[in-house]
């Protein structure tokens, strides 16, 4: 029987998520061989403090704080420490050593990947990054290989766990914002600061990973429109309920075409009304979910738990298993397929349907002023409900409006809202939201 070739993995972070993979490393270290061809050696995990308590029982002699000296005798790094630097440098580093590298850290592909790109295809070795984007589910490989003979056109995705909790609590229980959020915080979905979450800025970097792949273009966070869901109040939730939608935050990703024939990708981050018969409407909780429309595809979704150390630590493992198929079977890393490049677009040239809310005076004349207003802006209305409110106090009646248009250019629907607040019978614009799926 032939003797199986080592190859030592070095482990950079050792929170949920790395935990998780040095367990599974150590655990399950035949299985993995019996499908790389080879022993797969954990020979450290860099750490700040090596005596810092653990949710997994490990070896105390993997631990180091000596990253540095840690990549540079390894043949697979596995980076989970998050944030720019060091893990850029150490990224960079174990490139530069002929280190296949896996990574799950959105927020530096999304701002320096293609200098990682770079670094890999000089070395001839492979960067992967699955864990990424969406915890467990395997939707970066698929794009990249499975769907690499089609085209996508349009890629919409749950990807923040965090925020879909908070959504869903909000949808299901009629919670304030402030409500839910604490209630995600308790459970661990959400961390003591959720701004990266909530801000939508989490989202926005794997938006950019997302697009890059679907469209063979580097994105960078730069070029993603991004919004957060800190303005989505219970009473958009309720009134979005009663028109059959749900609110989820989206990120999207879309080819478009203009009136010459140009091609760009639209790349944005913002909450958005699904109809409730919308597969992404029925992504409950903290799970993530993908939605791609290609050409000859199809619609496809791909569904799963998008955060977790065990969950995620699968899609690390994955990663890891093909790095070092290529490593014993010989040939060079795949890293990225960027063909060409399609300009990134802004947020003016996306095309969408715009669902607005409107207190406005109770008097004659003023829905036909605000449809003529609209027709003005080339946007028509699909939907117009009406909801009369009287002032307990002041005794004096208002009417709520709630309208959604068709799908027209975001340049003329934003102009459109523009106008309407400057009309003397709209006492205020209560909500701006965008509508998918209809």
């Amino acid at each position: 029987m032939t003797e199986l070739r080592t190859l030592k993995v070095a482990l950079l972070g050792c929170g949920n998520v790395g935990a998780q993979v040095a367990r599974i490393l150590i655990e399950d270290a035949d299985t993995l061989a019996a499908r790389t061809g080879a022993r797969l050696q954990l020979s450290g995990i860099a750490v700040r403090n090596v005596n810092a308590k653990r949710d997994v029982d490990l070896p105390q002699e993997l631990f180091t704080t000596d990253a540095d000296t840690l990549v540079k005798d390894a043949d697979l790094v596995i980076e989970l420490m998050g944030g720019i630097e060091p893990a850029r440098t150490l990224i960079i580093s174990a490139l530069r050593n002929g280190a296949c590298v896996v990574t799950g850290n959105k927020a530096l592909l999304a701002q320096d990947g293609p200098t990682l790109y770079e670094e890999a295809d000089k070395a001839g070795v492979q960067l992967s990054y699955e864990a990424a984007v969406a915890g467990a589910i395997p939707i970066l490989r698929p794009i990249r290989d499975s769907l690499a003979g089609d085209r996508i056109t349009r890629v919409l995705g749950i990807v923040n766990g965090t925020t879909n909790f908070i959504l869903d609590q909000m949808d299901s229980t009629g919670a304030q914002f402030a409500d839910a959020l604490a209630e995600a915080q308790r459970l661990g979905y959400a961390e003591a600061d959720p701004t990266a979450d909530v801000e939508g800025h989490d989202a926005a970097a794997k938006a950019a990973i997302l697009a890059s792949l679907s469209f063979h273009t580097r994105f960078a966070l730069e070029n993603v429109h991004c919004e957060g869901i800190t303005s989505v109040s219970a009473a958009d939730i309720a009134a979005a309920k009663d028109a059959g939608f749900v609110i989820k935050l989206l990120a999207i990703a879309e080819k478009l075409t203009d009136a010459d024939g140009a091609e760009g990708v639209s790349v944005r981050v913002h909450p958005t009304l699904l109809p409730r018969e919308h597969p992404l409407a029925a992504v409950r909780g903290a799970f993530n979910a993908v939605f791609v429309e290609a050409e000859n595809a199809g619609e496809l979704m791909f569904y799963g738990q998008g955060a977790g150390g065990t969950p995620t630590a699968s899609a690390v493992l994955g990663d890891l298993v093909s790095a070092a198929r290529r490593l014993v079977l010989g040939g060079p890393g795949r890293t990225e397929t960027t063909t060409g490049h399609v300009p990134a677009l802004p947020i003016d040239a996306a095309t969408t349907s715009y669902y607005i809310g409107l207190d406005v005076a109770d008097q004659p004349g003023v829905l036909a002023r605000i449809a003529q207003l609209f027709a003005e802006h080339g946007v028509s209305i699909e939907i117009m409900r009406q909801t009369i409110h009287r002032d307990s106090e002041s005794n004096v009646e208002s009417a709520e409006l709630r309208i959604v248009t068709h799908r027209a250019s975001e340049a003329a629907l934003a102009a459109t809202v523009e106008a309407v607040k400057g009309l003397d019978v709209i006492n205020s614009v209560t909500s701006v939201l965008r509508v998918e799926g209809v």
